[in-house]
């Protein structure tokens, strides 16, 4: 009888564990109503090499604005056509600026400009401070949008992939919403943030659970190409067997119909 309620206990305790509670679900634990989160620094995304800009500049003069953009024309088919002949249209665009190794670009007239670590809103300035010096152009309008500005959520949440966000400054909280949020299955205390600095990668750890400390974090605002990790928690771990099935899974309940079958011959086997 022993040996019995010993193999009865341990099965109740692998099927009761596979249905615990998971911790720590909450995000900002620590944060009273009321509270902000105060981040220590904001960090706006900066020029770096391999970046792709697209820098447009307007003029009142047309053929001078067409100088100095940069202008690639494509044909495209007219798929709206009803005779059903082919018919094609010239569609003119403003191509991109890739930043070289150096952090440079070359731009029309100008020449070679150096721009890294410059903001958006920086290179905009500096292009035309540069063209009125030259006395190119005297009132010059320069838009500047970062073209591949974009991170990739891997792990425990809804939809990893890559996602572009394009705008000055992003958050962790504005990566992990893009991707559908974490899953309940997450590790909200061990985020990680992977970051190329130069020829180096840093990595920090972030807490989701803890908002003080999140906003203090250098990681809270996100750079180009950073990668965001989320790690399964203790239970998502235990309760995913050698073959990857989970208990939203038919194939982990037949497991463990397997595991009950084999105890309860187990069972009938020591009673005889």
């Amino acid at each position: 009888m022993k040996k019995i309620n010993l193999l009865a206990a341990s099965a109740a305790i692998i099927l009761l564990s596979s249905c615990s509670t998971p911790k720590n679900i909450a995000y900002f634990q620590d944060l009273a109503q009321g509270e902000q989160m105060l981040p220590q620094k904001v960090y706006d995304i900066r020029v770096r090499p391999e970046d792709k800009l697209s820098i447009i500049v307007s003029t009142q003069d047309a053929a001078l604005s067409s100088l100095l953009n940069l202008v690639q024309t494509q044909t495209r088919l007219n798929a709206g056509n009803v005779t059903g002949n082919a018919q094609y249209q010239n569609d003119s665009r403003v191509s991109y600026y890739t930043v070289d190794e150096q952090g440079n670009i070359n731009f029309p007239v100008l020449g070679k400009l150096h721009i890294a670590g410059m903001r958006r809103d920086e290179v905009a300035e500096f292009i035309e401070s540069r063209l009125i010096k030259e006395d190119l152009v005297k009132q010059p309008v320069v838009t500047v949008e970062f073209i591949n500005t974009g991170v990739s959520v891997l792990g425990e949440v809804a939809r990893p992939g890559r996602y572009e966000f394009n705008r000055d400054r992003m958050t962790i909280i504005d990566a992990l919403t893009m991707a559908g949020d974490m899953k309940n299955t997450g590790r909200r205390d061990n985020v990680m943030v992977i970051r190329q600095l130069g020829d180096k990668k840093e990595t920090y750890i972030i807490d989701m659970t803890d908002g003080r400390s999140l906003a203090m974090s250098p990681a809270y605002y996100l750079q180009q190409e950073d990668v965001i990790y989320v790690e399964p928690n203790d239970r998502a771990k235990r309760e995913t067997t050698s073959a990857g099935n989970t208990p939203f899974q038919p194939s982990f309940w037949i497991s463990v119909g397997s595991l009950a079958v084999t105890i309860a011959t187990m069972v009938i086997t020591l009673t005889r």
